[in-house]
């Protein structure tokens, strides 16, 4: 399926276009697993449109045996509370940003570090490689099953509505929401700024009711959430990369026989490549879109945030909650010391 940035921007026409993500009632009692798989994203982002052809798949591949229902846009709850049903086996699937995990996997946000990554080679070698496999390890220790591939979230931009961000002299004292992270609230503390952590389902409305001046999401998120309808300004700042673990409950999991499990993970993994593919192209023109829709766009510089965090002492305090192993990992995929 080709996504086009018009589609990504049409949730409604997007949604009729792939179908229903509720599996009809009759499928899913002759089927021998019914599994639930549950987002925060909207329809229309690729992570849903691809999840949907990923089901429809396994159900073929499986003839039938394993169904996947698919519950987008915060329809099962906030991340956190979706976290503790993967956990519980409420829910089978989950897809969660591995900032967001940390929560219960400390180290799996090691990839999220501020200004770390440059661009989407150094994001995949490392992901696909020794610190994906660390990180998924991590996630392992916690009782849960991970999928191989993470799937791309996009590197993140921050927006508000005061006026843009050039310099990190722009962040003080700025009401920034930010996810349910330790590590978004500490960067945007040694910014000076006023993070406020806000579950994503809440966001659109705190920044309409000015509760926060801005946020910061990638691009296909800032598009998919109609954020540009209560955000003016959006700095290009590229200061996370993010993504998408695909989580599975290990009950639910190891009752899947070993047949069934390949077939799954497969398809999750291939679609995961699909999507990160979407996602790319979809932020390298979502520019013009969200210029089209208001928005004022500005680019900045990488090296004068990455120096105030340094010199607040963000990258040293991290080390010391990653651990020597860990920090050797993440340096040794972005090519560049941090610390």
């Amino acid at each position: 399926m080709t996504i086009s940035r018009r589609t990504l921007l049409q949730g409604t026409a997007a949604a009729a276009t792939i179908g229903s993500f509720h599996i009809g009632r009759a499928e899913a009692q002759t089927a021998e697993f019914t599994y639930k798989y549950a987002n925060n994203l909207p329809v229309a982002h690729p992570m849903n449109i691809r999840a949907n052809e990923a089901a429809e798949k396994i159900k073929q591949d499986t003839k039938g045996r394993v169904v996947i229902q698919i519950f987008p846009n915060n329809q099962l709850g906030s991340d956190t509370d979706m976290l503790s049903q993967v956990r519980s086996g409420g829910v089978e699937f989950f897809t969660l940003s591995p900032l967001i995990l940390s929560t219960l996997v400390p180290n799996a946000s090691l990839s999220g570090i501020g200004f770390a990554f440059p661009n989407y080679d150094a994001v995949w070698k490392a992901l696909d490689g020794e610190l994906g496999a660390y990180v998924r390890g991590q996630i392992g220790k916690a009782n849960l099953v991970v999928m191989d591939k993470i799937w791309d979230n996009g590197f993140r931009q921050m927006t508000s509505s005061k006026g843009p961000i050039n310099t990190p002299d722009d962040l003080k004292g700025f009401k920034i929401r930010v996810p349910v992270s330790p590590l978004w609230t500490s960067m945007f503390t040694a910014f000076q700024s006023a993070p406020a952590s806000i579950n994503f389902a809440e966001v659109y409305t705190a920044l309409q009711t000015k509760v926060v001046d801005g946020q910061e999401n990638p691009l296909a998120i800032i598009a998919t959430a109609k954020l540009f309808e209560v955000q003016k300004y959006l700095s290009m700042t590229n200061h996370m990369w993010d993504g998408f673990w695909f989580l599975a409950n290990r009950r639910a999991w190891e009752k899947l026989p070993e047949d069934l499990r390949k077939i799954v993970a497969k398809n999750l993994d291939d679609a995961a490549l699909l999507e990160r593919a979407d996602v790319a192209k979809l932020n390298a023109g979502l520019k013009d879109e969200l210029v089209s829709k208001g928005m004022v766009i500005n680019d900045t510089q990488a090296a004068p945030f990455r120096d105030a965090l340094r010199k607040a002492g963000f990258y040293a305090d991290w080390k010391k909650k990653y651990g020597d192993e860990a920090w050797a990992i993440l340096e040794k995929a972005v090519g560049s010391s941090l610390s």
